[in-house]
């Protein structure tokens, strides 16, 4: 038997923290609020629960699929560093057509 290796605490992003169901994104698609910004279109659906989910549609047209990774880690990246200062709601980012050539990163 192995000793018990020594684990790290996640820093990921929590299940219970993401929008997961094609059903959840269409009511957030329906039912929420659209934002737009040059990258994305972002939809928000407040929740009576009081926790913030957030979900992430990258397509095709986006480019291929390491442009489409890179633009989804960095949205995840987003939403884990700036989880208190989203809003309460379900939170829904789609990537524009051309958000992959943006050059986007992390900074200001």
């Amino acid at each position: 038997m192995r000793p018990a290796a020594h684990r790290v605490p996640s820093r990921g992003y929590p299940k219970g923290a993401r929008v997961r169901r094609r059903a959840e994104f269409t009511v957030c698609y329906e039912h929420g609020r659209r934002l737009h910004s040059a990258h994305f279109l972002l939809f928000l659906l407040p929740r009576a629960d009081g926790h913030g989910r957030t979900g992430m549609a990258v397509s095709r047209k986006v480019g291929n699929a390491v442009m489409r990774n890179r633009v989804k880690r960095l949205l995840r990246e987003f939403f884990r560093l700036h989880a208190e200062e989203l809003p309460r709601a379900d939170v829904v980012a789609v990537a524009k057509r051309h958000a992959g050539q943006a050059g986007l990163d992390l900074t200001a």
